[in-house]
């Protein structure tokens, strides 16, 4: 094991590994324990107790939380022309179609989130080595997938996240930026584990929530006490 900076000994001193902190002092504790340079991303890790190989436990859904991710996300709309002013008129970074398709084709990904139309989808649908691996690829589960490309580019920006489970069991996703004041924290932590919550498979037995943990991009990892949090 290397040895610890300086600043990973304070954050260290500062936490016990052992103790499960209310959700209260966990985002106040998200400030304490950053020395990053970089506004670093807050992230939470939440264990649950499904078995993702089993297509009746796998957890997937959409939140939009309260404060956004504090990411400027990178959105490509690929529609029809009638659509392509409603797209860049709601915030859309590209907008267009076959061109696109061809870049993408190509090896161009530089985007985080890509809206499309049913009626292109037999298109778009080519892209699945591409897009799926990088997770871009459009879900109508997540909504990116829709007539509405307006709407869907607006809940974006404004901090709608598509997430689920991986073959570990386990949700990890950004929940904001460690300039976010901790009430920021809280109530976007708040509205993830809520959501999670409710998407709670009926075949899942035994314990749902094993463990909620949040750190941010350098620091270590907060055990959250998940009775602090209403709701679950």
């Amino acid at each position: 094991m290397g040895k610890l900076t300086k600043n990973q000994k304070a954050a260290a001193e500062k936490l016990d590994s052992a103790k499960e902190y209310s959700i209260e002092e966990a985002s106040a504790l998200l400030k304490e324990v950053t020395f990053s340079k970089f506004d670093a991303s807050v992230d939470i890790d939440i264990r649950l107790g499904v078995d993702p190989k089993k297509a009746d436990q796998m957890v997937r859904g959409v939140v939009t939380l309260p404060h956004g991710t504090g990411k400027d996300l990178t959105v490509l709309v690929l529609c029809t022309p009638d659509k392509e002013q409603e797209a860049k008129d709601a915030g859309a970074d590209h907008v267009g179609l076959d061109d696109y398709i061809q870049k993408i084709e190509k090896g161009w990904t530089d985007i985080d989130v890509i809206i499309t139309m049913p009626t292109v989808m037999a298109k778009v649908g080519r892209l699945g080595r591409v897009l799926g691996p990088r997770g871009l690829m459009p879900n109508p589960k997540s909504g990116t997938v829709t007539l509405d490309v307006a709407k869907a580019v607006k809940e974006i920006k404004a901090g709608k996240i598509d997430f689920k489970v991986d073959k570990f069991g386990i949700i990890h996703t950004s929940v904001g930026k460690a300039s976010f004041s901790p009430d920021k924290f809280q109530e976007n932590i708040m509205e993830m584990v809520q959501i999670v919550s409710k998407l709670k498979p009926s075949s899942a037995k035994g314990t749902y929530f094993k463990s909620i943990n949040v750190s941010t991009t350098m620091s270590p990892s907060i055990t959250i006490d998940k009775s602090s949090i209403s709701g679950i």
